[in-house]
């Protein structure tokens, strides 16, 4: 599946809104904020993702667009585990690049299989 343009959170008010209401899980290379939005649409829109890699965690510009490319890759692979209207915040840490794509890929899998159970 493709990542469009509609997944993909842009304001800073949607940034803030996550990490003020939404709720956080440590994954080790990355934390995973979420937050399911009020289901104002039917049908519920797709999920959409944001993610922060700075300078003081990750390192200079190739470490930061590393680390963001590699993260948007992994949710691409995986949005079906993320259910429709929920708004995901990954945020890099210094260890995210220095961990294998498959090690990633299991913790963010990991994660979302506790977070959302029943999708």
């Amino acid at each position: 599946m493709r990542f469009r343009a509609v997944q993909r959170l842009r304001r800073q008010s949607d940034f803030r809104a996550v990490r003020e209401r939404g709720r956080r899980h440590d994954c080790g290379g990355f934390t995973l904020w979420w937050l399911r939005r009020a289901p104002s649409e039917t049908p519920l829109p797709p999920a959409r993702l944001g993610v922060v890699a700075s300078t003081a965690s990750v390192g200079h510009a190739v470490r930061r667009n590393r680390a963001k490319r590699r993260l948007r890759e992994i949710f691409r692979a995986h949005q079906d585990l993320v259910p429709a209207g929920c708004d995901l915040l990954l945020v890099a840490r210094a260890s995210l690049n220095q961990l294998a794509y498959g090690e990633l890929e299991q913790k963010f899998m990991t994660a979302c299989h506790k977070i959302f159970p029943d999708a």
